[in-house]
């Protein structure tokens, strides 16, 4: 077995080597296979519940269809829950939960399609560019601290994460990407990571999609 230069071994235990973090703490800090992403409250409450971890762009990121008909599909009403939203699209008439679903990155399986509350946790704490925000998108009960307002033009302000800027390794799209969480039968709802507009669009369009997990608080 290699040592690490500085450590000593006592027993079975490495003396002077830090161990792996068992909770993220900084926004953007590599953790559970991704990235830390923001914490969310499934109560909306303002308490947190659960961490999220937004997948690495060259293995968690693609662009593809939400579904390949513009119509209803059962369980994707939920603005918060991702897991459930996403595990009732795993098929392949809905390619972009397929594609989450059927991830296994850092030896993780538990990959899904963030709910729209989720995705926008994840805009407001990532933001890419320094674009003015849309004023009229941006209240979000599940964030933590809980958002009762929309978006200043200003906040929030472009990321510090260095990574995550325009054009880092890490970053969005300048563009939509797809929640799992269906706005009607026929569309879906869709967040900017340009200006943070949310809005929605038909199912059959093609969108970016990005894969999260989350960990209980």
């Amino acid at each position: 077995m290699g040592i690490i230069q500085g450590a000593t071994i006592k027993g079975s235990t490495i003396i002077g080597v830090d161990p792996p973090p068992t909770v993220p703490t900084t926004i953007g800090q590599a953790f559970g296979g991704g990235y830390y992403a923001g914490q969310i409250s499934t109560a909306g409450n303002g308490v947190a519940t659960h961490y999220l971890i937004v997948a690495p762009v060259s293995s968690g990121q693609i662009q593809q269809q939400w579904k390949t008909a513009s119509t209803s599909t059962a369980g994707t009403s939920s603005v918060i829950d991702g897991p459930t939203n996403s595990s009732n699209m795993n098929d392949a008439s809905h390619p972009a939960a397929q594609f989450c679903e059927g991830l296994t990155i850092g030896g993780y399986t538990d990959w899904y399609m963030p709910a729209k509350n989720e995705l926008e946790v994840c805009y407001y704490n990532l933001k890419p560019t320094t674009t003015a925000n849309h004023t009229t998108s941006g209240i979000n009960t599940n964030a933590v601290p809980s958002r009762g307002s929309n978006y200043t033009s200003g906040t929030p302000a472009q990321t510090s994460v260095t990574d995550f800027k325009d054009t880092g390794a890490q970053d969005f799209a300048i563009s939509g990407y797809w929640s799992s969480t269906e706005a009607s039968s026929t569309f879906a709802w869709i967040q900017s990571f340009n200006n943070g507009i949310q809005t929605s669009n038909y199912k059959d369009y093609t969108y970016y999609v990005r894969a999260f997990r989350r960990l209980p608080v």
